[in-house]
């Protein structure tokens, strides 16, 4: 009888009880896409669609043998980064991740919640940009994260270019900065890379209260697209698509009463077999 595997994406990152972001959305995401999502919890929040009013780090041990485990058994593909709540944490994870540096990493540097919750200290934030960035394949940050780490004002796509570039002036192989809180009714996410590659992803604007979970669902629609064999760009169209999908098909939809989550399972995909 023959044997078959399916394709694993580890999720490092913190929980978020209302479900919407973090660990339960990447979950979700994998799951909507067809890989078989595992995880790594490095923090546990107190949230809601209302925001986000605690956080309680897993201790850093604890997360650093979570990781092990799954590597170990189950031989991800992908790995996917979230949330990091502590320096000792982001050692912790860089010090793993160098003896795996043949699984690509998507690393959502997560830094301050929506709700203006800080979520990384400035000592956290250096561990970030001089141990993971120069790991990951891929760095996804916001405009305020993007703000924060090329240390300059983004107002438009030129802006946004240029905190790219300084990204991988910063030792990142490539960066995705998100542009969605940009207004405008066109939104506009740019990619750079080492190697000079620029691509800008373009997407109509869509009027809805429940974008809870956003980024969380886009690194890993990204990790995912990934894992089941799509080249960097390919994946990042990929997911940008679904994400956009998610948020459309989730507009008219009343979870809690402030900023609900989007529909990932609007289009649920079956796993995709391969054989060992």
């Amino acid at each position: 009888m023959e044997k078959y595997k399916y394709p694993v994406v580890l999720s490092i990152a913190g929980s978020d009880s209302g479900g919407g972001a973090g660990i339960q959305a990447d979950l979700k995401t994998f799951s909507a896409l067809g890989c078989y999502g595992t995880t790594a919890v490095t923090a546990v929040t107190v949230q809601n669609t209302l925001g986000l009013s605690a956080v309680h780090p897993v201790p850093h041990e604890i997360v650093g043998q979570q990781i092990k485990a799954v590597i170990a058994d189950m031989e991800p593909v992908v790995i996917k980064i979230g949330m990091i709540p502590g320096a000792e944490t982001a050692m912790i994870i860089a010090g793993i991740l160098q003896e795996y540096h043949h699984i690509p990493v998507i690393l959502d540097p997560v830094m301050v919640s929506s709700s203006g919750y800080q979520l990384a200290a400035d000592k956290t934030i250096t561990v970030l940009k001089d141990r993971l960035f120069p790991l990951a394949a891929l760095v996804t940050p916001n405009l305020d994260e993007a703000m924060l780490i090329a240390d300059r004002s983004i107002a438009d796509v030129a802006d946004m270019e240029n905190a790219a570039a300084r990204f991988i002036e910063l030792g990142c192989n490539a960066v995705l900065i998100k542009g969605g809180h940009l207004k405008g009714k066109t939104l506009c996410d740019v990619y750079i890379d080492q190697n000079g590659l620029k691509h800008l992803f373009e997407s109509n604007f869509i009027d809805s209260n429940n974008t809870h979970g956003t980024g969380c669902t886009l690194s890993s629609a990204i990790a995912a697209f990934m894992a089941l064999g799509c080249d960097m760009i390919t994946a990042i169209g990929k997911a940008k698509n679904y994400v956009h999908s998610a948020i459309e098909q989730g507009a008219d939809v009343k979870t809690g009463n402030g900023s609900g989550p989007l529909n990932h399972f609007f289009d649920p995909q079956k796993m995709i077999k391969c054989k060992i």
